[in-house]
């Protein structure tokens, strides 16, 4: 891998070591201020809906004001909101730092993943962005010991580890990555690829396509399977801690769980090298993702003990391993010569509102059914997906591909994508 997928893979670590505060919000409202777990699930919903506009301007920034400045500007951002949360006296000063902090968020998301696209070749990017998933996971198994340690003494610690490592995060890629050049037509390719790189989006010549991410038929599908399936991954961090003291079990043990998540991750790196599992095709690895998430839940929805959790676990982290890799390969596949940043931005809110989503309706569904309802729907939301991957993405996907991998001849114009 080139020196900046592995400058973001250290930094990214660096930073998920203290990033499990957020699973417990909801718990730090509830136990802190005595509020609701509607209420609860109200704030951190406010935090979701905050991280759309974040992601947007992620990739606007990344292009405007250049992917280093933006990655340090979210990173810093997301250091105060978290210090803010720490520190608040009242119900009303956690709600307005969540929500700064959804501003802040997403900002570092799309000139990060453009970054891995510009600096590997399309064979390389499922490996790549698996890679970067993986250094996610190796910092949360460091992190799940933190969540399970100190949030057995105070909640609020979570928030200042998450903002002292996000700072240390910021000051890594500010000293590391190469200088922004975002106001210069002839921004120079990154010395990582120079034969492959994009120019930045927004200032491409010649015959490049213009960047309409939400024209693309084949986006838009991706889109709303992947806002899914972020559905699916987000209810899981929000609605396992308190799933955990429903059945009687130490909230703070969702940290053990997620470290287990995270430990799987790093371990099932290897199999994703096997020709079996490498040469499959994008939809059937999504495809067989989720069936894995979707057995993993299940358990969830029958789990009593902490053992059952944790074997739970292990099998929906294995779907969501496949799943992670190859959606974000497959969103950078899609957008047109240097539309890396507006694309993967486009796809990232996905994850915007699911977090606006997940804590109402998991919270809901906890409250009126059950954490055994919660799951099972949850599962069976999974299979669903799995077949639509094959039935109906897949579909749109194919004339998109064949466009991208057989671009018109010199001089002859380029036929559009279906849209």
């Amino acid at each position: 891998m080139p020196r900046t997928v592995w400058l973001l893979v250290a930094a990214r670590a660096i930073n998920r070591l203290g990033a499990f505060s957020l699973p417990f919000l909801t718990v730090l409202i509830s136990a802190e201020f005595g509020a609701s777990v509607t209420t609860a699930g109200l704030v951190s919903a406010a935090f979701g809906i905050a991280t759309i506009p974040s992601r947007l301007a992620g990739g606007r920034l990344a292009t405007r004001i250049g992917r280093r400045r933006t990655i340090v500007l979210g990173l810093t951002g997301c250091a105060v909101a978290q210090l803010g949360i720490a520190a608040a006296g009242s119900l009303v000063v956690v709600a307005v730092f969540a929500v700064l902090l959804g501003l802040a968020f997403e900002l570092y998301e799309p000139p990060s993943q453009g970054l891995i696209a510009d600096a590997v070749g399309p064979s390389e990017r499922v490996r790549a962005y698996s890679l970067f998933n993986a250094a996610l996971a190796a910092g949360g198994t460091g992190a799940g010991l933190i969540a399970a340690a100190l949030g057995r003494w105070d909640l609020r610690w979570l928030f200042v580890v998450d903002a002292v490592t996000c700072l240390l995060c910021a000051l890594t890629l500010r000293l590391a990555l190469p200088a922004d050049h975002p106001d210069h037509a002839d921004h120079p390719t990154h010395p990582d690829r120079p034969d492959h790189a994009d120019p930045p989006a927004g200032r491409r010549g010649g015959d490049a396509e213009p960047v309409r991410p939400w024209r693309d038929r084949a986006l838009r599908a991706v889109f709303l399977s992947g806002t899914l399936f972020a559905l699916v991954t987000t209810q899981i961090t929000m609605g396992l801690p308190l799933t955990l003291a429903r059945r009687g079990l130490e909230p703070a043990d969702a940290g053990l769980l997620f470290t287990a998540s995270a430990v799987a991750v790093v371990a099932s790196q290897p199999a994703l090298r096997l020709r079996r599992l490498a040469s499959l095709p994008d939809s059937a690895a999504l495809a067989l993702g989720h069936v894995l998430l979707a057995i993993g839940l299940a358990g969830y929805a029958i789990a009593s003990t902490l053992p059952a959790f944790l074997a739970a676990t292990v099998v929906w982290t294995l779907g969501d391993v496949l799943v992670l890799g190859r959606v974000l390969t497959v969103v950078a596949d899609l957008a047109p010569r240097g539309g890396a940043d507006r694309y993967l931005a486009a796809y990232g809110i996905s994850w915007g509102i699911a977090t606006v989503v997940a804590p109402l309706t998991s919270t809901q569904l906890l409250a009126h059914v059950g954490p055994a309802a919660l799951w099972a729907a949850t599962a069976s939301l999974c299979l669903a997906l799995a077949a639509a991957q094959l039935l109906v993405v897949e579909p749109l996907l194919r004339p998109a591909r064949a466009l991208r991998a057989d671009p018109p001849p010199t001089g002859t114009p380029k036929r559009a994508a279906p849209r």
